[in-house]
């Protein structure tokens, strides 16, 4: 009888262990963010820096500074999950005098919710992706093309902007 208790509890142990999880730790929960590439208009296959760059997000009545001063040929930047559009104000400093050139940039967006797991829950992935540029007399940015319309990740770029 004692055999038969003894392996009842060790039996009853192992799937009490076996049962058990690991602690849920979220590595990938982050909302993948859009790459642009800047581009020289006149060869448009040669990276271009801009010069004292400056992104912030536009939030009604308010702007959120994202990147600030600085000198790059490509940028990461948030979309917003909780609304079909996110605006930028964009500015660069013109090299001939101390001037401040602003362009006003709007990417419209559709939003997919992706489980991701438990320990991180849903993430946003954006679809359908659309730019739009507010034109004024004075343009920096030229042209902007989508190179991909669906954003899962931030492995690649998916818009081209020649200035």
């Amino acid at each position: 009888m004692n055999k038969i208790r003894i392996t009842f509890f060790i039996v009853l142990g192992i799937i009490s262990f076996a049962a058990c999880e690991k602690d849920d730790i979220c590595v990938d929960g982050d909302e993948p963010l859009l790459v642009i590439r800047f581009y020289d208009i006149t060869d448009t296959t040669e990276f271009k820096d801009v010069t004292n760059l400056e992104v912030r997000g536009l939030i009604s009545p308010d702007t959120l500074d994202v990147i600030s001063n600085a000198d790059l040929d490509s940028i990461a930047i948030p979309l917003r999950a909780d609304a079909s559009f996110t605006s930028f104000v964009i500015s660069r400093q013109e090299s001939s005098d101390d001037t401040e050139n602003i362009d006003v940039l709007t990417f419209s967006h559709g939003t997919k919710d992706v489980f991701i797991s438990r320990a991180c829950g849903f993430i946003a992935n954006y679809e359908n992706l659309s730019s739009e540029l507010t034109t004024d007399s004075d343009n920096w940015i030229e042209s902007i093309e989508i190179v991909n319309t669906t954003i899962e990740n931030s492995d690649t770029a998916h818009v081209k902007i020649f200035h």
